[in-house]
């Protein structure tokens, strides 16, 4: 069962088409993630979806109907950029934010879910960058929200912190919470998002799981040695292959007969390494690898 649905959705600005006629489906309790380049229309299309700004034309639906004037009361978001209260500890942000809401979430389990009981007496100036993303995710569940926005939720944080983040994400998603996020990070994409939209140049361009973007783009593996171990053997070799600085990067859909290839030429493979295609490799393939501000 879909709990949102996005039905042609485009947005001008002047002259300027940020978004042109985008659609798509969140199924309830997945993880649905937008990724894009810079300049791509993910910012837009989750405002809009949001309810912060209006569409120029398309439509949204929440559940199935258009959405009410309750919408942003029984939805969750997590801006990337939030300012708090320096003065304020973790304990009365809770508290603050609790007293905005009818039906606020048991603070207990906010501060279980966030493991934010070791903070709860630092001032929010104090917090470092992994448990200001935790307190920033407890105060978009505050008002126990079914449907939950996140916007770069682990942009900055160190690999740990942003692995526990993920960890919690990934309950969150286990408790029927249905996470609507935008993400550079291939890496977090691939672990969190069971559906990925792909935008570029305002329109969705690749929609799927992770492995079906993975199976449908990109088709090869990649294989890399030292160039000391191949330059030698180049004659022999009859495949394609790319020197980049001191290592050579062969792309194969034939992964036992090109590295039987390589034996017979009398390549040595001891420092060989072999990488599967993932989602970035999808990313570039799709949008290119050109930079776009």
């Amino acid at each position: 069962m879909s709990i949102l649905q996005v039905i042609n959705l485009e947005k001008r600005f002047g002259s300027l088409i940020a978004v042109a006629d985008v659609s798509f489906a969140v199924e309830q309790g997945c993880c649905f993630g937008l990724l894009g380049p810079n300049g791509a229309g993910k910012t837009t299309t989750m405002e809009i979806v949001e309810n912060i700004i209006e569409p120029s034309s398309g439509t949204v639906l929440y559940r199935g109907a258009p959405r009410k004037n309750s919408f942003r009361q029984q939805i969750g978001i997590q801006f990337q950029h939030t300012s708090l209260l320096n003065f304020l500890s973790v304990k009365e942000t809770l508290y603050c934010y609790r007293s905005l809401y009818q039906n606020p979430e048991d603070l207990d389990w906010l501060i279980q879910r966030c493991d934010l009981a070791p903070i709860l007496k630092q001032r929010n100036n104090q917090l470092s960058g992994g448990q200001r993303q935790r307190l920033m995710l407890a105060l978009a569940l505050v008002n126990r929200p079914e449907l939950i926005f996140l916007d770069e939720p682990s942009t900055g944080l160190d690999p740990q912190s942003r692995r526990y983040l993920w960890e919690i994400l990934g309950e969150i998603k286990s408790d029927g919470k249905t996470i609507i996020m935008t993400t550079h990070s291939m890496e977090e994409a691939q672990y969190l998002c069971d559906t990925i939209a792909i935008m570029d140049r305002g329109l969705i361009i690749a929609e799927g799981s992770p492995q079906e973007l993975i199976t449908t783009y990109c088709k090869t593996d990649t294989i890399t040695l030292p160039r000391a171990a191949v330059e030698h053997h180049l004659e022999c070799l009859d495949i394609d292959f790319q020197i980049i600085e001191r290592t050579v990067s062969i792309r194969t859909a034939q992964v036992d007969a090109t590295l039987s290839k390589l034996l017979s030429c009398g390549v040595d493979l001891s420092r060989m390494s072999v990488r599967s295609a993932n989602l970035e490799d999808v990313f570039l393939h799709l949008t290119g690898k050109q930079l776009r501000d």
